[in-house]
């Protein structure tokens, strides 16, 4: 209506968005292999993995009594936390590791 014509994603783009991915549990594996050639899209698929696996850890940890039941919504808390940081950084195009858990990353190689 203003005269602009109307943008359409880049491929670069489309790497960023589907990165997101990367924060949402199981789906990690989307970026993980559907943009293998895009570095920024690998990074945060790493951090998603790591993610993943502290959650399941964590399902793990609610099974013991007491300890378990304390700890365990805690620590959901801190990675749900975890996951909106990841979110941000993929918006800003940022490639920085999430706290505690970001180092843990950059072990994985795929």
């Amino acid at each position: 209506m203003n005269g602009e014509t109307p943008q359409t994603p880049t491929k670069q783009g489309d790497k960023n968005l589907i990165a997101i991915l990367s924060y949402f549990g199981i789906l990690f594996l989307i970026p993980m292999l559907a943009a293998k050639d895009s570095p920024f899209a690998q990074f945060h698929a790493k951090q998603g993995l790591v993610l993943f696996i502290a959650e399941i850890a964590t399902t793990l940890i609610t099974w013991i009594p007491i300890l378990g039941w304390i700890a365990g919504p805690i620590l959901y808390i801190i990675w749900f936390v975890l996951a909106i940081i990841g979110i941000v950084n993929v918006l800003g195009g940022k490639q920085n590791p999430l706290p505690v858990i970001g180092k843990f990353a950059s072990k994985f190689k795929f």
